[in-house]
């Protein structure tokens, strides 16, 4: 039985056929704190650059409107502006879940469908691989254009940011997948639904993850990127508007928040790799 006959030839996508494999070993089994020892490393490392970064800035006097003391930013979340960042942060985090469900969902269905029918494969690459090329920022005043100064314009760009990665990492996934394993299901009478159901989506889960994951970061940074364009309201607002007028600790603070959003979404993959694609490290 031959690789066409068994539909199983891997999707030229334009990105080196060892990339994905190579990011979700290092991005999702291959990193974590093992040991005391190692957290408190980390703890170190990191009062080290704060205290030393606030020790270099009061030395020098550096202008806060230039660069502010980490304690600057860390005492605007003890102060009355909490509630306004904290109100802007939630209609970032609206747009980003809103427009990831969207997204993913329709990534991985495009993934399952260019898998099992490689015709359609031929119709869908190329828009995949021209919303891939394209920075959805360029759209965005497009999209405000259409549907106006709402969620709507954010949340149907953060979808068209994140739903190629999704795609492109899922279907190399469920293409990578032993065909001696097909075979073998086949020969005992499985059927098309099951071999995809049962061997192709667990072997191809460490790449459905590592898709997931950049689906998620490139969603965060496009609905902050829509944010500074569309204004009115969100963290990227938030950032333009301090930015404008010089009100830097609050500037850094919102960027601050970002970061621990890229974090809590890297440790939430991270954490799902181990407990769904444990087995490959």
């Amino acid at each position: 039985m031959t690789d066409k006959a068994l539909g199983d030839r891997i999707p030229e996508f334009g990105q080196p056929k060892a990339a994905g494999q190579a990011g979700m070993s290092g991005g999702l089994s291959g990193v974590g704190i093992q040991s005391t020892q190692e957290m408190v490393a980390v703890i170190a490392v990191a009062v080290l650059m704060v205290g030393g970064a606030e020790l270099l800035l009061r030395m020098f006097e550096v202008p806060a409107f230039i660069m502010p003391t980490p304690s600057s930013i860390i005492a605007v979340f003890f102060s009355d502006e909490v509630p306004v960042i904290a109100t802007h942060a939630g209609h970032t985090l609206v747009e980003l879940l809103s427009g990831y469900a969207i997204g993913a969902s329709i990534g991985l269905m495009l993934a399952a469908l260019i898998t099992q029918f490689p015709f359609a494969e031929k119709i869908i690459t190329p828009y995949i691989l021209l919303l891939v090329t394209t920075p959805m920022l360029a759209l965005v005043p497009l999209l405000i254009l259409n549907f106006g100064f709402g969620y709507a314009p954010r949340i149907v760009a953060v979808a068209l940011a994140c739903g190629p990665m999704v795609m492109i990492n899922a279907a190399t996934g469920f293409r990578r997948v032993d065909l001696g394993k097909i075979a073998l299901a086949r020969s005992y009478g499985a059927s098309t639904l099951q071999i995809f159901t049962k061997i192709r989506i667990p072997m191809a889960m460490p790449m459905v993850l590592v898709g997931l994951m950049m689906g998620a970061i490139f969603g965060l940074i496009t609905a902050v990127g829509a944010e500074m364009a569309g204004g009115g309201f969100g963290l990227g607002s938030r950032l333009t508007t301090y930015s404008s007028v010089i009100r830097m600790p609050e500037f850094f603070a919102c960027i601050l928040i970002l970061a621990l959003l890229g974090i809590l979404i890297y440790l939430l993959f991270f954490w799902l790799g181990k407990r769904l694609a444990g087995w490959e490290s």
